[in-house]
């Protein structure tokens, strides 16, 4: 079976490059560029896109051999009905290595076509390193690759107005785009750039505060041959998602009339005030996600769908939603419940092979981002704990000593992180520290938690605890007791 290019797209159109995108992984391809597929087929929207890769390792040599064409597979309920889409995305124009191809990325600054810059460098990548360099290329974090981008822009087209850019990042921060926006402008300080770049990129461009949702489960290893047979070609981009997707954009008139949404289908909803959207989404489907990945996982579970079919791990998911991070939103109780009941069911997609371990990524600013609020709030408004969230932390401390029951666990997070838990845990097992010192260690940590967390009254040992009864009892006794 030949595999997917240029030369099984024959009649592939070429648009004018308009969008230019910090990422190429699953969640950015089936969800952002799907989108730009549906505005060109339906709309006069008429772009393509660039990727670019924006951290050192790999190369995105399969998006290169394949054309950057790619099979976006969706199942789950449209319009009440179930549906199952195989939609060949042919958007992606350019696919450029940030690291190895700096010139070719400055040159897009050039594009007048270019419009719209999307990015998902995870809750990590939106912040500014002092010790990046102007003329050091590339700098090392996302916002500093993409100030040097914008100055070149700048300059380019002698400070018009009308080139600056619609920024729509899809990372899990509150406030992305002012974040990234405040990271921009303090770039542009610490390199000293003049004043007339930072009134451009204050006056010219629009960095609009965004929230995504949809869950991609990435490549779909279990039916990939059966959905090849029926495409008639060999595509190893193929990547699975739910066909629910939300995106929220806090956002002007100027924006809403450049991006055509409304002509679609598509639910993506312009907003005045994302906060309430943002907080109950975070708190609710993308907490119950980081809780789930390290109690699952040292379950034994290697899956969203087996997670939610083991009757323990299904009832603390459910429990920590509903008696802990719903009791944290100022919503009525019944729209907080079929929010949390919309979860639980794409999370018994039958069809998404999301795996745990994929998930992972960074789960120590993912708590810091998704589950420590709620933590903090349940704990002040009720004066105790939330004892499953706080299992949750426990089993992600326990999770990072990168083994379990002798079965290594691959983490994937900072270096520094890393580097830090395998020192610590390595204290406890030659004994020179106890697991009570650990603990209090780790949630002194500021650098990781952005504060310390042995001040929250009675974490420090519940936590303790918690993870001594999972090393004696295993993690499915300690749900059942909780």
């Amino acid at each position: 079976m030949q595999i997917l290019n240029h030369t099984t797209t024959p009649n592939r159109v070429q648009r004018p490059l308009k969008v230019m995108q910090f990422g190429g992984g699953n969640f950015l391809r089936a969800f952002v560029d799907w989108m730009v597929h549906v505005l060109n087929q339906e709309t006069n929207f008429n772009g393509d896109i660039a990727i670019i890769k924006p951290t050192a390792g790999g190369d995105y040599a399969e998006l290169k051999e394949q054309d950057g064409l790619f099979t976006v597979v969706l199942d789950g309920i449209k319009n009440g009905k179930l549906v199952a889409e195989k939609t060949l995305v042919t958007e992606v124009q350019q696919v450029i290595h940030s690291y190895n191809e700096w010139a070719a990325y400055l040159k897009l600054a050039e594009n007048e076509d270019l419009r719209f810059i999307v990015s998902n460098t995870t809750e990590a990548g939106i912040k500014f390193n002092a010790e990046d360099k102007f003329d050091v290329n590339p700098p090392k974090e996302f916002p500093a690759k993409l100030t040097v981008w914008l100055y070149h822009r700048f300059k380019h087209f002698k400070a018009d107005p009308s080139k600056g850019c619609i920024l729509l990042p899809c990372e899990l921060i509150e406030d992305n785009g002012a974040a990234l926006k405040k990271a921009v402008l303090q770039y542009a300080d610490h390199w000293k750039l003049e004043d007339g770049f930072k009134n451009w990129v204050n006056t010219s461009n629009h960095f609009c505060s965004t929230l995504v949702d949809r869950i991609v489960s990435g490549y779909p290893s279990d039916r990939a041959k059966e959905i090849e047979q029926e495409l008639g070609y060999k595509d190893d981009l193929l990547v699975a998602g739910e066909y629910y997707h939300s995106w929220v954009i806090q956002a002007n008139e100027t924006v809403q009339k450049e991006l055509p949404f409304a002509q679609t289908d598509l639910n993506v909803e312009f907003v005045d005030d994302l906060a309430p959207y943002r907080e109950m989404k975070v708190r609710i489907l993308n907490g119950a996600h980081t809780s789930m990945v390290p109690v699952g996982y040292l379950a034994g579970i290697r899956f969203v769908k087996e997670a939610m079919e083991n009757e323990e791990v299904s009832s603390f998911v459910e429990s920590l939603l509903l008696e802990e991070a719903a009791k944290t939103l100022d919503f009525p109780d019944d729209v907080k419940n079929k929010f949390v009941g919309d979860v639980l069911d794409r999370f018994r997609n039958p069809l998404l092979k999301h795996q745990l371990i994929s998930i992972s990524l960074n789960s120590t600013s993912k708590f810091v981002a998704r589950l420590l609020p709620t933590l903090k709030d349940y704990y002040n408004a009720q004066g105790k704990l939330p004892k499953r969230i706080v299992f949750g932390l426990s089993a992600m401390l326990r999770f990072y000593k990168g083994e379990f029951n002798g079965e290594n666990i691959t983490l994937n997070d900072d270096k520094s992180v890393l580097d830090f838990f395998a020192s610590e845990w390595h204290k406890v097992d030659d004994g020179t520290s106890s697991l009570a010192a650990f603990v209090n260690d780790v949630l002194k940590n500021t650098t990781i938690w952005g504060e310390d967390l042995t001040q929250i009254d009675g974490l420090t040992n519940s936590v303790a605890k918690n993870i001594e009864n999972i090393e004696a009892e295993g993690v499915t006794v300690c749900l059942k007791n909780l």
